[in-house]
C-alpha cells in the first residue's frame, strides 16, 4: 500500500482538502463564481499533486471519491450543487471537469 499511496501523496492531498474545508464556511450564500473559484482552487491543487506523481496519483476509485468529497462538502455547507451546475449547463457530476486533469 505504501507504494500505491506514498506518505507524501497522502500528506499533500490531506493538506489541500483541509484548506478547501477551511474555505467552505465562507461559501454559504455566495455567488456561483465564488463557489466555482473554490472548486477550481482545490482541483488545480490536486492536479499539481497528480503531476508530481507522474500523473498517477489518483486511480479511478480515488478520483471518484475526491469528486464525491468535493460535492458532499459543498452540500454540507449549504451549496445546492445540482442547482449550481444546472444553472451553468452542467450535469452535477461535471462540477470538477473543467479543471480536472487527474
Amino acid at each position: 500500500m505504501a507504494e500505491l499511496f506514498p506518505e507524501g501523496l497522502i500528506t499533500a492531498t490531506d493538506s489541500i482538502l483541509d484548506a478547501f474545508e477551511g474555505d467552505l464556511p465562507s461559501l454559504q450564500g455566495s455567488s456561483d463564481e465564488r463557489v466555482f473559484a473554490a472548486v477550481q482552487s482545490v482541483v488545480l491543487a490536486l492536479n499539481i499533486v497528480n503531476d508530481e506523481h507522474n500523473g498517477g496519483a489518483y486511480e479511478t476509485d480515488e478520483r471518484e471519491q475526491l469528486c464525491e468529497y468535493i460535492d458532499e462538502a459543498l452540500t454540507e455547507h449549504g451549496v445546492d450543487v445540482g442547482a449550481l451546475t444546472a444553472r451553468h449547463g452542467l450535469g452535477r457530476y461535471q462540477l470538477t471537469d473543467r479543471w480536472r486533469d487527474w
